[in-house]
């Protein structure tokens, strides 16, 4: 599972011209799903968004993680994320979940973050959607298990 976070002010996602998630300071989160992944990775990997210190303190330090900040998290799907594009002028997507794997892990993720403390918005899995942010920074960071 491949996650790659992203320290916004603000961000959304549109689908069919319609919102279907927006948050100020926080995380976008592009979320890929290998066929391997299970519930355990998903929870492992939100456990490290949540927990990811990206977020300055009063030093101007990255020390301070999404809880900390109060900050919202936008999950997207994003199955390219898991592309093998190491050789070649195409990418590979042999390492992909299943779009119903992808999708179920994808919305036990969501879950997760709907159960938290935090502010959990989503785009929707499968979907053309547009994703508006301002990348604070910037800053980004991959983070796989």
């Amino acid at each position: 599972m491949i996650g790659l976070i992203q320290r916004v002010s603000e961000a959304k996602v549109t689908v069919d011209e319609q919102v279907t998630g927006q948050i100020e300071q926080g995380i976008l989160l592009l979320l890929g799903v290998e066929k391997d992944d299970n519930e355990e990775k998903a929870k492992k990997l939100f456990e490290r968004v949540l927990n990811y210190r990206i977020f300055s303190d009063e030093n101007g330090k990255m020390n301070l993680n999404l809880k900390q900040v109060g900050g919202g998290l936008l999950v997207v799907s994003q199955f390219t994320l898991v592309a093998q594009t190491n050789k070649g002028n195409r990418p590979g997507f042999s390492q992909g979940a299943s779009p119903q794997l992808g999708e179920s892990l994808y919305n036990y993720f969501v879950e997760l973050g709907k159960n938290s403390e935090i502010n959990c918005e989503t785009g929707r899995f499968g979907a053309n959607m547009q994703v508006s942010l301002v990348n604070d920074g910037p800053v980004t960071f991959s983070l796989s298990v």
